[in-house]
């Protein structure tokens, strides 16, 4: 158990706008950030977060809630290692008690994984820089590629014995359940447990030099372990074993959803506004050891939307790097529709024949290779174009092939006027009319809308019917109650002259409404008045919030957003996040630019406070009177004049509150 101490400083401290950056490009907008939402593919920004009331809020997904939430929703930490990962961010000492064996034993299977691997990573590293045999050959490897010491620190790089079951053995004398050796991969359990050793099961790794990969947060997901082929380190499995060989898909770790080096290059991407991807992990760290920090790759997967959508969220900027390879080329090629798909600029930068990224990196200073990169990265449709082409040579119905290939992926833009440019520079590089390549991107453009509106089942009469008739109608009094829980979020501590009427009688028995001015708090104004019907509201988290909100002014006067969104449920936290950040959502549309003006709320109108309540008042009054209605039709005799006394008063002071409203209004 994490102290309270602790997670009282960690949300002082935690700041949501940098956390929350590490992930996702944010920019200023106003006096909040936006950005690309990390949960949904989109193209325009929906995900806004405030540094002044600690929250965030993504209109995509209608997730929300502090820094805590985000990482618990993106990375899919419990709430200690929340806690946790942010006292490390911003070096907090973690204060903890003892943790009884039945806790331990409550860990998901999910925390146990991470655990696991967690273990396997400071082995390796153990192995590799603690072990002669380690030294010799792993840290040699790794040495006699390049890497400094502060590389294979900053990538945990490691080593795994040549030995059947030297990880296995060592794990479960630590307490790690076999179980969970074998669903991260770690370990390969069989029946036959005479042939896998003692324990039941034999290291995946073993022979070979270790890559842990990480997520964007560093949580270790899994490892990419390379085989040594050197005759000087005879380190090799006996058996054709593969060069490189990955953990397999788990319930933490699938490599279609991960790039390896995101977590170390993730800030530089930002601040740099380009990511650069590579085939290799040692690409990978070459790159990064010589200065160009904002370097990926796919692992020698092929790039999937998912590994897009993850560079999506930092920059908007790719470039492949590969060497000249034909085949690598065109296997690269392939990835760049789903880039496009995404509103990307993609450009193609090759190596000269016979380097590769790792071996040009090493070989030139930072600046030689920056400037390599800036002067020869080129614009896929040159380097598609022109690959394809060289292929084709002079077989017209090859070269037509290429043309429309080309022109599926112009299709994949989602940008209009970039669809345009493309077209045009087609045309050139292909020496063909632009009429043809305009009137074949309309074409797959109208079969690719038809092949989209196939998959909508086709609605009849009835079934338009239906939809009208299920149609979710708006509840008048949930709506009420949002907006005084916004009221009292936002103002609740204000002080503020508020106009009320009084009904008067005059000499003649007639009612006047008579102004009466008075200074008092939001949070009283709201609860006096609703004091006086008795009325409580209706929706279950609106209630338990307005006891809680009533609670923290009445005590301490005052209410700060960021600590008392903290000591609330997680469901209570997220209505929270909503409602204060409903305005926000202005930001993103961009209204002004439009000449609409929405209403600022970020100072208090009296009149909108009062006209709520007495909204809500007339609301509740009138279900008072169709439940006294029906109380009537119910019961006969004598008992009815009770009630039916009770309803004219009710009618009574129904109309008094409409004729308050109308005068405010």
């Amino acid at each position: 158990m994490i102290n309270k101490t602790t997670i009282d400083q960690v949300f002082e401290t935690a700041r949501v706008e940098e956390v929350i950056g590490d992930f996702v490009q944010l920019k200023k907008a106003g006096s909040n950030f936006k950005g690309l939402s990390p949960f949904s593919d989109e193209r325009t920004p929906s995900f806004m977060v405030s540094p002044v009331k600690q929250i965030w809020k993504d209109f995509s997904s209608g997730k929300g809630g502090n820094v805590v939430a985000f990482l618990m929703e993106h990375e899919h930490f419990t709430y200690p290692e929340a806690i946790k990962y942010l006292a490390r961010k911003y070096n907090i000492e973690v204060e903890e008690t003892e943790q009884t064996d039945e806790q331990k034993l409550q860990a998901d299977e999910r925390e146990s994984m991470y655990l696991v691997n967690e273990f396997a990573q400071n082995f390796f590293e153990r192995q590799l820089h603690k072990t002669d045999i380690g030294k010799s050959i792993g840290l040699g490897y790794f040495k006699e590629r390049g890497f400094s010491n502060e590389s294979m620190e900053q990538f945990k790089l490691g080593y795994s014995p040549d030995v059947w079951e030297a990880f296995t053995s060592e794990a479960i004398k630590k307490g790690y359940k076999l179980e969970f050796l074998e669903k991260t991969g770690l370990s390969i359990v069989k029946d036959d447990k005479q042939s896998a050793g003692q324990q039941g099961g034999f290291d995946r790794f073993r022979g070979r030099v270790i890559f842990p990969i990480h997520s964007m947060s560093g949580r270790v997901l899994g490892f990419g372990g390379r085989i040594l082929t050197n005759d000087k380190k005879p380190a090799r499995p006996s058996g054709g074993a593969a060069k490189y060989l990955n953990s397999p898909e788990s319930e933490i770790y699938h490599k279609g959803k991960v790039l390896y080096g995101l977590f170390q290059a993730k800030q530089s991407i930002a601040k740099e506004d380009i990511c650069y991807l590579v085939e290799g992990y040692t690409d990978v760290i070459q790159l990064h050891q010589s200065g160009i920090e904002n370097v990926v790759s796919s692992s020698g997967t092929a790039l999937t939307s998912d590994q897009v959508r993850l560079v999506n969220r930092l920059t908007k900027n790719i470039t492949i790097l590969f060497d000249g390879d034909a085949a690598g080329m065109r296997a690269s090629l392939r990835g760049i529709d789903l880039i496009l798909e995404q509103g990307m600029n993609v450009k193609i930068c090759a190596f000269p024949n016979g380097e590769d990224p790792d071996s040009f990196a090493k070989a030139h200073s930072e600046e030689e290779i920056k400037t390599f990169l800036t002067d020869n990265a080129k614009d896929f449709i040159y380097y598609k174009a022109n690959l394809l082409l060289e292929e084709s040579k002079n077989d017209p119905v090859k070269k037509a092939e290429v043309i429309r290939d080309m022109v599926e992926s112009i299709s994949k833009i989602p940008n209009k006027i970039q669809q345009e440019i493309y077209v045009k520079e087609c045309a050139v590089t292909m020496d063909i009319s632009e009429e043809v390549l305009f009137s074949t991107l309309a074409q797959i453009l109208a079969k690719d809308a038809v092949q989209n509106k196939k998959g909508e089942p086709r609605k009849t009469f009835e079934g338009i019917k239906k939809t009208v008739e299920t149609k979710p109608q708006i509840d008048p009094q949930f709506e009420l109650e949002r907006i005084i829980i916004g009221l009292l979020l936002r103002y609740g501590s204000v002080k503020e002259e508020f106009q009320d009427f009084i009904n008067e009688k005059g000499e003649e028995g007639e009612e006047t409404l008579i102004p009466d001015k008075y200074e008092i708090t939001v949070y009283e104004k709201i609860f006096l008045d609703l004091q006086d019907d008795e009325i409580e509201f209706a929706n279950q988290v609106f209630r338990d919030l307005y006891s809680r909100i009533m609670l923290e002014f009445s005590t301490k006067q005052s209410l700060k957003i960021d600590s008392f969104i903290n000591q609330i449920p997680e469901e209570h936290a997220a209505e929270i996040t909503s409602i204060l950040m409903e305005s926000e959502r202005n930001i993103l549309h961009r209204w002004e630019d439009k000449d609409i003006y929405v209403k600022d709320k970020s100072e208090l109108e009296p009149r909108e406070v009062i006209e709520t309540i007495l909204n809500l008042r007339r609301f509740w009054i009138k279900k008072k009177v169709k439940a006294l209605g029906e109380s009537i039709k119910e019961n006969r005799g004598e008992q009815n004049l009770e009630v039916i006394k009770q309803t004219i008063d009710y009618k009574d002071l129904e109309v008094r509150i409409s004729n308050k409203l109308n005068r405010v209004i």
